[in-house]
């Protein structure tokens, strides 16, 4: 199964070990509902971002970063307006690669390979210069380093509700004791609930959930003080503290290093 920008071409019909394309997202590919390829496939966000969701987590693709998929995973993507992405799908035999899911951020490198790949026509992709340069694709590739930039979901309804209202209503920031009289359960109960299901704490999670949701909001062109605003922060004081916490920069230096700002 394929999906967003591809235009019905099936990248898993090609027997090359790697093939890349360059799309922009149009408006209405901005949302892509579950899906898998047999190949493995690294989701480059050149600008702007995508959040790709697995079964059990929800993964933040900024610029200069990509998303890795092992093959057979199914998953769903949401990107941002406009946004520019690279798309490589890789045979299982042909590299080492993680085995789970993960964000890897991507050197200059390694982006300009994956580049250069996909500018490549079918009949230049089977060439021997083309061999070579994803042999070095390939030597670099597994070296990239992995950013915690992913939120653990869950199926189970409360946990799914939790997530709607916090995308849907990010400045109300509730507390555990208020969702817990949301759901009409003791606080103790609701908290072993997340830890069960996500493997974090309320407070961890819902930190990880704040810092996704500001990373999309500064990508997609708010002003540090406009995300503090939408995320409910009384102060855009407190809402660096927050995104220094979580990403060990503050808002500024880190869309300056992105090259976003």
């Amino acid at each position: 199964m394929h999906g967003l920008g591809l235009g019905g071409y099936d990248p898993d019909s090609q027997q090359e070990a790697a093939v890349a394309f360059r799309v922009t997202v149009a408006a209405e590919e901005q949302r892509i509902s579950a899906h898998y390829h047999r190949k493995g496939q690294l989701i480059l966000a050149l600008k702007g971002a995508i959040t790709c969701e697995v079964e059990h987590a929800r993964w933040m693709v900024p610029p200069h970063h990509a998303m890795w998929l092992p093959g057979m995973v199914s998953h769903s993507n949401h990107a941002t307006p406009n946004a520019q992405l690279c798309f490589l799908f890789i045979e299982p035999w042909s590299v080492v690669m993680p085995e789970h899911c993960c964000t890897l951020k991507i050197s200059p490198l390694v982006r300009e390979l994956i580049m250069a790949l996909a500018a490549r026509t079918p009949s230049q992709q089977r060439q021997p210069a083309t061999q070579r340069l994803v042999q070095v694709l390939f030597d670099e590739l597994p070296a990239q380093p992995q950013m915690q930039l992913q939120l653990p979901v869950s199926a189970h309804p409360k946990i799914r509700q939790m997530i709607n209202h916090m995308e849907a209503s990010p400045a109300e920031r509730q507390t555990l004791v208020q969702w817990a009289q949301v759901f009409a359960m003791s606080e103790r109960n609701l908290a072993r609930l997340v830890v069960r299901e996500t493997g974090l704490s309320f407070r961890r999670w819902r930190h990880q959930m704040q810092l996704i949701l500001a990373l999309q909001l500064l990508i997609s062109g708010q002003s540090v003080q406009q995300a503090a605003q939408t995320l409910g922060y009384d102060s855009t004081t407190a809402f660096i503290t927050m995104f220094k916490k979580g990403l060990g920069q503050t808002p500024g230096r880190y869309l300056a290093a992105l090259g976003t700002e």
